[in-house]
């Protein structure tokens, strides 16, 4: 498999079969614009078509994981029916495609991540996070519904009270904190992030392939069974965009204001 075509994302090949992928759009914070999401979208099924990848390592380019969607873009979807439609069979496609990927992803969150940053960070088989890393879903705090994978995977890693509060007040955590609620696998010093990931991905390199594998695709029929869940939050999340509190709530960060919400 070639990955020259890829522009927000970049490829190294490792030993062993491991693939060390980056967010890589580090003048912008690795934030999410529209061809990176839809290189999120194709990248899964194109890693799991990869004879020469065991294990993927995803991190980001710079001092950032990412940082959630462009909001200059998110604005301009702001009740946009077709952009809004686009942008749900976008997000629908990324978290499926993660999930059927048979071969183990790790995240090495190396810097803040937000909103679409979280997706594929969290939704990532093992997350390795610094240990004070910010991160928050971030999408109350901009008037929309958290839909993208947070009903899917947040009440299945911390268990719904901590995800509602999470959730519905937006505040932010760090690392040490999302390693106590078991929203990642394990923090460890920022400077440790990477080496952690590709130790641990060298050790799944190295072991039996199918076995592997299939414990990956046993485990994921949870995430299988709570997709109603997933695709309900994501139309609600969706119908947010049509919204002024949508729209009051990107700009006022934007501009670097607090949000006066209708």
């Amino acid at each position: 498999m070639n990955f020259d075509d890829y522009e927000r994302l970049s490829f190294e090949r490792k030993k062993d079969g491991v693939l060390l992928m980056y967010i890589d759009r580090p003048e912008k914070y690795n934030a999410a614009d529209k061809r990176m999401l839809t290189e999120f979208v194709t990248v899964w099924p194109d890693i799991a078509n990869d004879e020469e990848t065991r294990v993927v390592v995803v991190t980001g380019r710079g001092k950032a994981f990412c940082s959630g969607g462009d909001l200059q873009e998110e604005l301009e979807k702001v009740a946009n029916y077709q952009a809004v439609v686009t942008s749900m069979e976008e997000a629908r496609k990324l978290v499926e495609n993660m999930v059927a990927c048979d071969k183990p992803i790790i995240s090495a969150i190396n810097g803040p991540a937000a909103g679409a940053g979280l997706v594929v960070a969290l939704l990532s088989d093992i997350s390795i996070i610094g240990a004070d890393v910010q991160f928050t879903d971030g999408h109350i705090n901009i008037g929309l519904a958290a839909g993208d994978h947070a009903a899917l995977i947040w009440p299945l890693l911390c268990g719904m009270a901590k995800a509602k509060y999470y959730l519905l007040t937006g505040d932010r955590m760090d690392g040490r904190q999302a390693d106590e609620l078991g929203l990642v696998s394990k923090a460890v010093p920022r400077e440790q992030v990477l080496e952690e990931a590709m130790s641990v991905a060298g050790r799944l390199a190295r072991g039996p392939q199918h076995a592997t594998q299939w414990t990956k695709r046993a485990l994921n029929s949870w995430l299988r069974l709570a997709m109603p869940a997933f695709e309900a939050s994501l139309a609600l999340e969706m119908i947010t965009l049509f919204s002024e509190d949508a729209r009051e709530g990107i700009s006022a960060f934007l501009e670097r204001r607090d949000a006066d919400f209708a």
